[in-house]
């Protein structure tokens, strides 16, 4: 339990974090990382590379410093961070790992005349309020699973038994379990955890679920990206018949209950939760706009899909906005929109209320940077936004 003085120490490091916390993290994982080989398959060295998992750090702890003294106000950040950990299989004896990095960073990063063993001893008590709380909440969450119908606890087995091109880009995989037993059932929008083998090295990803629940396989689509390590030995070495370790499905980007109308925006391979979502959607009497953004109709995933689910469902209203014009004069694959997706462009394509709206949005964070500001533009109330982040999530601002 954090004495109060301990919490003014905390809130008293709060300008520090502000200025040079990314310097912070990014030293805590150089040591982390380089001296605890157990626990580098649980990060993306990809996001390592940019900054982008430092930067992410920096912010979660920031933010748990700002708000020392009223926990309730981490909001969502406390469940993204759990659901992340749990489809990636973080335990508790990773917590003392972490812990003691990050006050060896502190300590090393701030300098003994600021890093006091006062102070030090008041971010000892405050990670070990913090990973309590995770730890606790990720146990009910592995519990849960583990007792849930078709449920399972760490990895399973299983056996890839479709494989199919979506795009020049993208490749769909279908899994089925290995013991032939029920899958767990989960929520449209949510991903699960995978756990692959490249070159003798252990790495940890993980994948959108990108089609609807039906109890006995999981689909995952995935965009090879040029340098992605996992990605390319999907699509290179992951053939009908190879066998993975998946985690049991995880997380918090899922379709909130209610009358409005449902709007789902992606943009280029943030496509694959939104088809479970809209499956869910048009399962319903709500009106549905799904607006996908692609580079071009080469990429463009999904689409006849989408196209056949539109002639389906009177409800259903798509349209698609592509960065590149179509070469030639087939107009049959064109795009609703050339170019860039701005408020201008979602005014034409969002319901007459755009203040009566659930809108959900992913895609690269520039893309989603806009579209958040678009939608405010229009008038979308931030809570009824949700959005997603592939990999660390960071602000939107």
């Amino acid at each position: 339990m954090l004495t109060a003085q301990q919490k003014s120490i905390i809130s008293a490091t709060v300008p520090l974090l502000e200025t040079g916390g990314e310097a912070l993290t990014t030293h805590f994982y150089k040591i982390m990382l380089g001296e605890h080989p157990q626990v580098r398959p649980l990060f993306n060295q990809a996001h390592q590379a940019s900054g982008e998992q430092p930067r992410a750090l920096a912010n979660s702890v920031l933010v748990y410093a700002r708000n020392i003294d009223r926990l309730e106000a981490l909001g969502p950040l406390a469940s993204q961070i759990v659901n992340k950990h749990v489809a990636l299989q973080v335990l508790p004896e990773h917590y003392p790992i972490v812990g003691a990095c990050l006050l060896r960073a502190i300590r090393e990063v701030l300098g003994a005349q600021v890093a006091t063993d006062e102070v030090i001893a008041a971010w000892a008590a405050a990670y070990g309020q913090l990973a309590d709380m995770l730890i606790g909440a990720e146990r009910q969450a592995y519990d849960a699973r583990a007792a849930a119908p078709g449920g399972w606890r760490g990895a399973r087995a299983f056996e890839v038994v479709r494989r199919e091109a979506e795009s020049e880009e993208i490749t769909s995989f279908y899994f089925a379990p290995a013991d032939g037993q029920p899958v767990l059932a989960f929520e449209p929008g949510q991903y699960i955890g995978m756990r692959l083998e490249i070159d003798g090295q252990e790495i940890r990803r993980n994948y959108s679920l990108s089609a609807a629940p039906n109890g006995s396989t999981y689909r995952i689509s995935v965009k090879r990206e040029p340098n992605g390590l996992a990605s390319n030995y999907l699509h290179d070495s992951v053939q009908v018949g190879s066998r993975v370790e998946l985690y049991p499905p995880s997380g918090n980007f899922t379709l909130a209950p209610g009358e409005r109308p449902v709007v789902l925006i992606s943009g280029g391979v943030g496509i694959t939760p939104t088809l479970a979502m809209l499956e869910q959607a048009l399962d319903t009497s709500r009106p549905v706009h799904f607006i996908h953004c692609a580079r071009s109709r080469g990429v463009h995933a999904f689409r006849q899909k989408i196209d056949a689910l539109a002639q389906k469902h009177a409800q259903l209203k798509r349209f698609y906005c592509y960065e590149q014009a179509p070469d030639g004069v087939d107009t049959s694959g064109a795009p609703h929109a050339v170019g860039q997706i701005d408020s201008q462009t979602l005014a034409g394509w969002l319901p007459a209320a755009p203040e009566d709206v659930d809108a959900y949005f992913l895609g690269p964070k520039p893309f989603m940077k806009q579209v958040r500001s678009s939608l405010r533009t229009l008038g979308v109330p931030d809570a009824q936004m949700r959005w997603e982040f592939f990999g660390p999530a960071s602000a939107l601002e």
